[in-house]
Order: structure tokens, then C-alpha cells, then sequence
């Protein structure tokens, strides 16, 4: 088996996965998946399990493998093990990374891809709404992967045994726009996996919200877990019983009283996160339709205002969130590196429209 053909994987499951957002495969990072299992049966001669592994993962490396033992991939007997754990009958070994293994086949397709920097070991691209991230629910094809594998020029099939990479370390929802990170090669992935996993990695994004913060810095904190009552959706358990840790810090940059823009700091990054603490604390992303977001929260009942909110929500048909900035520890330099972009056309556009109806608004309640 193919330790490079999980690199395609991603986390959660797929009728979530295109409608998720601001995820990292350290969505999950709190729990580790296994994606190989050893039984170390009787009669197994005593052997390094950097060895023993080498020898039982068809096309994987004993150089692959040391990385995986280095990057705390390896169990076992669900402990951490060094390079140099010699493996007995009755032991078992265990492969685990941080996003449950998925099997699809990988067709590359030539679909332009906004690259802002790439090198031999990593590639930032910028990633346009409406972009679903990987093939899975309805989605196979004219997917941001799909692009990937052409990019990098691989195959990722049953029988695949192409050497280079290509991995989306962390996506974004399919509605949200903005920056990604993806590793090419075994070095890169398991580097800035560690990095997801240890929430070392700098991410913000802008977002606009329904309503008017009392507070222009602020952090949200409540466990965030899939609903019971709609699988589609994730929710915040405050009692902190249920759920995963979830922390997301914000300040405010400009006000327009029925809404807001904010910046938003991740400090974990679970499914659906900025989308689901904001919903919880009543203040949605405009034009969120899962969160709550596609109606007029805040505002008057006049049919000027709803007009100008309908014209809203065709200028940005989507959830208003953008992945601005990104920032990590490079895998080769081991320096600091941080990438900017743009706020998309669409985004700043309705910040326009709705500075110039709150100066309006600003001007005729002076007069």
C-alpha cells in the first residue's frame, strides 16, 4: 500500500466537506486516524519498525517512513515509538495522521489555478468562491484538487506510483474565497501537518456580519461539534460536554451599523468555525444560508431596505469570508513566511455599497 496515495485525503465527511470552511485538517487534529494497521504476528523476527514497515507498505521509503516516525505518525501499541523500536510478535503498529483516509481517484483536469508563490517544496494559491476544494458528494471533477494534479503533473489513481506529492494541507469552504497552503513532497506535508497540529499556523480572515458589535476586539470560546439534529450543520456546545475546543479571536474594522467587518484570528480551526461562533454570539455572516445568514437580521422593515439587502445578496450570491492572510514556518528555510491577499471583487464591492448606504444614512439623520 501507497503511503503517498493518502495525501489526496481530507478530513471529515464529504456532505460537510464542500460546505465547510476556515478547516484545517487540524479540524480534527485533536484525534488521530488510523490509516494503517499491523498485527505483529507470531513468529515475527525482532525488527526496527522503521524496517519492518519499509518492508510491509508496497512503494513507501524507508526515508518516508523515518519522516512519519519524526512527525510522531508511527504507534505502537498506540504509543509513540522512535526509528529504533524493534517490533515483537503481539505487537501492533499503527500508522495515524491527522485527517481520515479517503480513496477516490485523482483525474487531473486543466483548470487555471491564482498562484501567488510556489518553490519545490510548497505552493500558495488563492482560491476563488465557488471552487469546491476536493472531489467527494456530487463533486468529481473541476475541483480545486483536480486542478492540483494537473499543476503537478500527477495521476493519483488505484495503481499510481508517481514520486511527487501535491497535498492541500488545510481548505476552505467551496463559498469562501482566499488562501492555501498545499506541500509537495513528503518532507513539506508532514512539516506543516505538524504545524496545523500544534496551531502554530497564522491565519485571518475578513468576514462581514449581520448586526453591530458592542466590542471592537473580542474572543469567542465555545466547543463546536457537529448538530444532532441536522448533519449539514455544526453548533457550539457551551457547556463544553460535547464538541471540540474551538477559539476564534476578532476585531473590527469598519462599521456600518446594520453590519460589520471583522477580522477574524483562528486559534483552532474547526469545521465551520468562524461561521458557527458568530452565529452563536447572534451576529451571522451575511449571506451565510447554512448559518442563518441569508435574511435580514438587522435593519428596518422598509421595502427601500430590503430591496438594498436583495441587491446585496446578488452582488455576494455567498457567505461573506474571505481567507486574507496565511503564515507558517517554512519546511526547508525554517524561516517565517506570510502571504496577503486581495479582498475578492464581490467582497469589497459590498463593503462599498454598504459604506455608501451608511453615509447616506449617516447624512439624512443629521439634516
Amino acid at each position: 500500500m501507497d503511503f503517498k496515495e493518502n495525501f489526496f485525503d481530507i478530513e471529515e465527511d464529504f456532505d460537510s466537506a464542500q460546505v465547510g470552511d476556515e478547516v484545517a485538517y487540524e479540524d480534527e487534529q485533536q484525534d488521530m486516524f488510523e490509516h494503517y494497521r499491523f498485527d505483529i504476528a507470531a513468529g515475527q523476527v525482532p525488527m526496527r519498525v522503521d524496517k519492518y514497515l519499509a518492508t510491509h507498505m508496497e512503494y513507501t521509503s524507508r526515508h518516508r517512513i523515518q519522516l512519519a516516525i519524526k512527525a510522531e505518525y508511527i504507534r505502537v501499541n498506540d504509543k509513540i515509538v522512535k526509528a529504533n523500536y524493534v517490533v515483537r510478535p503481539g505487537d501492533v503498529v499503527t500508522f495515524v495522521m491527522p485527517y481520515q483516509r479517503r480513496g477516490l481517484e485523482i483525474l487531473p483536469e486543466a483548470i487555471p489555478l491564482n498562484i501567488v508563490y510556489e518553490d519545490e517544496d510548497v505552493l500558495v494559491l488563492n482560491k476563488e468562491a465557488g471552487m469546491v476544494v476536493h472531489p467527494g458528494h456530487g463533486h468529481f471533477s473541476g475541483t480545486l484538487v483536480n486542478a492540483l494534479a494537473h499543476h503537478l503533473g500527477i495521476s493519483q489513481g488505484p495503481d499510481a506510483q508517481d514520486e511527487r506529492m501535491g497535498v492541500l494541507v488545510h481548505r476552505i469552504d467551496k463559498d469562501t474565497s482566499g488562501l492555501l497552503v498545499v506541500a509537495k513532497n513528503d518532507e513539506a506535508q508532514l512539516n506543516l501537518a505538524k504545524q496545523f497540529f500544534v496551531h502554530s499556523i497564522e491565519r485571518r480572515y475578513v468576514a462581514i456580519v449581520w448586526g453591530n458589535l458592542k466590542d471592537d476586539e473580542g474572543t469567542i470560546i465555545g466547543n463546536i461539534g457537529r448538530d444532532p439534529n441536522d448533519r449539514m450543520r455544526f453548533k457550539v456546545f457551551p457547556e463544553g460536554d460535547h464538541g471540540k475546543h474551538a477559539v476564534t479571536h476578532y476585531k473590527v474594522l469598519e462599521r456600518f451599523g446594520y453590519v460589520t467587518v471583522v477580522e477574524c484570528r483562528l486559534e483552532t480551526g474547526r469545521t465551520h468555525q468562524i461561521r458557527v461562533h458568530f452565529n452563536w454570539i447572534g451576529h451571522p455572516l451575511f449571506n451565510d444560508e447554512r448559518y442563518d445568514g441569508s435574511e435580514i437580521r438587522k435593519g428596518t422593515i422598509y421595502a427601500k431596505y430590503r430591496q438594498f439587502i436583495e441587491n446585496c445578496f446578488k452582488l455576494l450570491p455567498r457567505q461573506a469570508l474571505h481567507a486574507k492572510t496565511l503564515g507558517f514556518v517554512h519546511p526547508r528555510t525554517k524561516e517565517m513566511v506570510r502571504f496577503d491577499s486581495q479582498l475578492p471583487s464581490d467582497m469589497q464591492s459590498l463593503i462599498d455599497k454598504w459604506r455608501k448606504y451608511s453615509e447616506n444614512m449617516s447624512q439624512f439623520l443629521e439634516e
